[in-house]
C-alpha cells in the first residue's frame, strides 16, 4: 500500500519499490489527487520497461516522447518546451492529464489509461511483451506495474480522500482482480487525448516490449 496522505511518506514508499523520481511523482500525485502508485506505474510503463518500476528522464518514441512520462511533442505544446525534460514539471503535467481523464471517464482507470496512451478509452494501445511471455495492452501492462509498486496490496486497501478518488479506487479494485491478456489492436502510443482529438488516426503498435523507440 502506498501512503497518499503525505508526499514525503508516499515518496519513501515509492522509492522502496524501486521507483525513480519518487519525490516528483508523489508531489504531482498529491497536487492532482491521483494515486501515487498509479502515477508511478505509468512512468514505469513509459520509460522503465517490463519488470522494472523505475522510469528514466529521456527523449524516446522516435524523438517525440519527452521525459519520464513521454509526453508527445506532436500533440502537446508542453512537450516542445524546455520544461518537458524537468522531472517535476513532466510528472505534474502527466498527473494533470490522468486526473482529467479519470474525471472524464467517471473514475474508470482502465479507460483513462487507454485514452492516455492511444486517445481512445476502448483501445488496447501499445502492446508490451513481458518476460514471462504475456503480451499485454497498455492499461493492462500499467496495472501489472501497479501491482508490483503497491507491494501486492489490494487496491481496496487504499484510502479515498474524495468522491472522485473513491471511483478510481473502486475501478482499480475490480480491474486488478481480472487483468486478462488483451487481444492485439491497431491503436498506438499517441498521447492525443488532451490535445483536443480523441479520434485521431492511430499509427502502428510497438510489440517489442518497449513503449518507445529509445
Amino acid at each position: 500500500m502506498i501512503e497518499s496522505a503525505s508526499p514525503g511518506l508516499a515518496a519513501r514508499d515509492l522509492a522502496r519499490h524501486g521507483v525513480a523520481y519518487a519525490p516528483e511523482i508523489a508531489q504531482a500525485a498529491q497536487r492532482h489527487g491521483v494515486d501515487p502508485a498509479l502515477l508511478a506505474a505509468v512512468a514505469a510503463q513509459e520509460t522503465g520497461g517490463p519488470g522494472s518500476s523505475a522510469g528514466s528522464n529521456i527523449v524516446g518514441d522516435g524523438g517525440h516522447g519527452r521525459g519520464i512520462f513521454q509526453i508527445d511533442d506532436r500533440w502537446h505544446a508542453f512537450a516542445r518546451s524546455a520544461a518537458a525534460m524537468n522531472p517535476q514539471a513532466n510528472a505534474d503535467y502527466a498527473a494533470g492529464m490522468i486526473a482529467d481523464l479519470l474525471q472524464r471517464y467517471g473514475g474508470d482507470v482502465h479507460k483513462a489509461l487507454s485514452a492516455y496512451n492511444a486517445g481512445d478509452p476502448n483501445a488496447t494501445g501499445t502492446v508490451t511483451a513481458w518476460q514471462d511471455g504475456r503480451r499485454m495492452g497498455y492499461a493492462d501492462s500499467v496495472m501489472r506495474h501497479y501491482a508490483q509498486i503497491s507491494g501486492g496490496a489490494t487496491v481496496g486497501d487504499l484510502s479515498a480522500e474524495s468522491a472522485t478518488e473513491m471511483q478510481s479506487v473502486n475501478s482499480l479494485a475490480s480491474f486488478v482482480s481480472l487483468m486478462p491478456p488483451p487481444a492485439p489492436s491497431a491503436n498506438s502510443h499517441s498521447y492525443r487525448q488532451l490535445a483536443g482529438n480523441d479520434n485521431a488516426n492511430p499509427g502502428s503498435i510497438v510489440t517489442d516490449g518497449d513503449d518507445d523507440s529509445i
